[in-house]
């Protein structure tokens, strides 16, 4: 009988754009569960709450059946072992993420040796969307309905206005 394979795909999701919603599609033909964990994001200013980041991923990933949204702070590998996952998701979408991400892997393997790092890249049309890229189209008024599901699409606007950014 085959083991039960939890994965877990962390991330600051600040915003959750169409780039991490491919890695997800992806993760759920490889793994049994994926949990998308949320990082309180303690070492960056995020725009939106923790709260806010959670309830956008919940929304968007109602439509995979094995997908479950978590939050996490701290180490990673607490939150692995606590969840009993054998894999840590990490999306590349280029050579300049790949130094940092290589670099992370060793570190989480020294840290979490159960868990294997798997690397997935996002389709052809997602690779150059990043959550920075997004969040600096949107606070200077630009259009970022072809990066984002339309809930965060509407979610950023709201957020934008009421800092009184728009």
């Amino acid at each position: 009988m085959a083991n039960h394979v939890i994965a877990i795909y962390p991330g600051t999701f600040d915003p959750m754009t169409s780039g991490h919603e491919d890695i997800i599609r992806r993760a759920c033909e490889l793994f049994d569960t994926v949990i998308v964990a949320v990082a309180a994001g303690h070492h960056k200013k995020a725009l939106f709450t923790l709260a806010e980041r959670m309830d956008m991923a919940r929304q968007i990933t109602t439509r995979y059946g094995h997908v479950t949204v978590d939050s996490y702070q701290g180490l990673l590998r607490d939150f692995v072992r606590a969840k009993g996952a054998k894999a840590i998701v990490r999306g590349l979408r280029a050579v300049s993420d790949f130094d940092y991400e290589f670099q992370l892997a060793g570190m989480n393997r020294k840290l979490v040796p159960e868990a294997e790092t798997v690397f997935l890249t996002p389709s052809d049309q997602y690779q150059f969307i990043s959550s920075t890229f997004v969040r600096e189209i949107a606070t200077l008024s630009g259009d970022v309905d072809a990066f984002v599901n339309p809930l965060v699409a509407q979610a950023l606007r709201a957020k934008i206005a009421s800092l009184g950014r728009e």
